[in-house]
């Protein structure tokens, strides 16, 4: 009876372990399989603005120049415990109008992803640093002194 119960709880702590470390996912941005109804792709020389955005909604951003192209990128995350999520699947579809009807329809994925490595140094900026002395001392003289309440000034003469 003693080992049943040791033996039992053993394995719903290995099971609660085993839970918690089950990876959690995220979506992120436009999903076209929403309710796991796929929504068919815009149709070249048939669709326009209009019936895009009435199906698709608005875009996750545009062409910044001729705004002739709209994107929409959707992402699926992956996170396990404490460890920094990592994406699994990435989405762009670009839609490219030509007097406002549907003139290409492009579909990227994760393998067409670079990365972009940023640069962690800091612009310098004009100005002088302060110490921790100045920061606390630095006010220290330059505002007058404190007048009681009771005195007037217009009483000096």
């Amino acid at each position: 009876m003693k080992y049943g119960f040791l033996r039992l709880s053993a394995a719903a702590v290995a099971l609660a372990a085993g839970a918690a470390c089950a990876p959690i996912q995220t979506y992120n941005g436009f999903r076209a399989d929403y309710n796991n109804a796929e929504i068919p792709a815009p149709e070249v020389g048939v669709d326009t603005r209009d019936s895009v955005r009435q199906r698709f909604g608005s875009p996750s951003t545009t062409a910044v120049f001729d705004q002739t192209a709209w994107y929409y990128v959707s992402a699926v995350q992956e996170r396990v415990a404490f460890y920094s999520p990592r994406i699994t699947q990435r989405r762009v579809m670009v839609v490219r109008f030509e007097n406002d009807t549907v003139a290409a329809v492009d579909n990227f994925g994760l393998e067409r992803g670079r990365i972009v490595s940023y640069n962690s140094e800091e612009t310098p900026t004009r100005g002088r640093e302060l110490g921790v002395l100045e920061q606390l001392l630095g006010n220290v003289g330059r505002t007058p002194p404190i007048r009681p309440e009771s005195e007037d000034p217009r009483d000096r003469r």
